[in-house]
């Protein structure tokens, strides 16, 4: 069993999975967040390699891509961070990145380098299913979970490849659209997640859109895991210390943990 799969074995737990972006505002502070990520009570961290054209990501995304570039962060650093995270922390670490970068390292090498540093599994939005082949491969030789996204509008046929083909979990896009915080989650949420659901018995979680703790505790009534992405950068933003990521992110799993009480 992959360490991520480890994660989603653990009876009645939903887990809890946060997003920072690789250098934003530095590479100090994304190493901090890792570690206060794992101290706080976080299953796996999901790890944004800069990329110049985010396509999935809203603006708060984007902005800190667009710093971490500014500063020099390339896949290579991003590769020597987790390298380094993976010495301070034992939960699982996943990359979430564009092809581009991949198919410059070439999906073989990328994967090598990816598992050498401690990497657990991919999350590669603009990677269709139809044309992963190559990097599943590569992915299944070392050792690492690719991950695929299906949205609301992805189509039965859409729902059954990605069932078959995502390992680790599959990440479900709580909207059509791209990432950001926002106030509501969509009404369609759980009817979405039971279609998905209807199709496969791998984990589902769900990200895009989550930044409050009723929100998570929502989605934990229905999935296996939940991702928050933009409102941890927005709170970077914010305060520098990471004080209020601690807060947060202690809110999300205390969430959890009320809806496990009570099942």
């Amino acid at each position: 069993m992959s360490r991520i799969g480890s994660v989603f074995a653990r009876a009645e737990r939903t887990a809890l999975i946060p997003y920072a972006t690789v250098g934003y505002p530095n590479i100090e502070t994304t190493l901090k967040l890792v570690s206060l990520f794992a101290r706080d009570g976080c299953d796996a961290v999901e790890l944004g390699i800069p990329f110049s054209d985010p396509l999935a990501d809203g603006a708060t995304i984007q902005q800190a891509s667009y710093e971490a570039l500014k500063h020099g962060v390339t896949p290579h650093v991003c590769i020597e961070v987790a390298e380094e995270a993976r010495r301070r922390v034992e939960i699982p670490l996943i990359f979430m990145t564009y092809y581009n970068p991949v198919f410059r390292f070439g999906p073989e090498r990328f994967c090598s380098m990816c598992a050498k540093a401690g990497i657990d599994g991919l999350i590669i939005p603009d990677l269709p299913p139809e044309e992963g082949t190559d990097l599943e491969g590569s992915a299944r030789r070392h050792g690492l979970d690719l991950i695929y996204l299906l949205s609301p509008a992805s189509t039965e046929q859409r729902v059954r490849l990605v069932a078959s083909k995502s390992t680790g979990f599959i990440y479900l896009v709580s909207l059509t659209g791209v990432t950001g915080a926002r106030a509501r989650l969509p009404d369609e949420l759980e009817s979405f997640v039971t279609r998905v659901r209807k199709r496969t018995r791998k984990p589902l979680c769900v990200g895009f859109g989550v930044s409050t703790a009723e929100q998570a505790r929502r989605i934990a009534r229905i999935a296996d895991g939940v991702i928050v992405g933009s409102r941890i950068i927005q709170l970077v933003e914010e305060d520098r210390s990471l004080a209020n990521i601690h807060a947060f992110v202690k809110s999300l799993r205390q969430a959890l943990q009320e809806k496990e009480v009570k099942m």
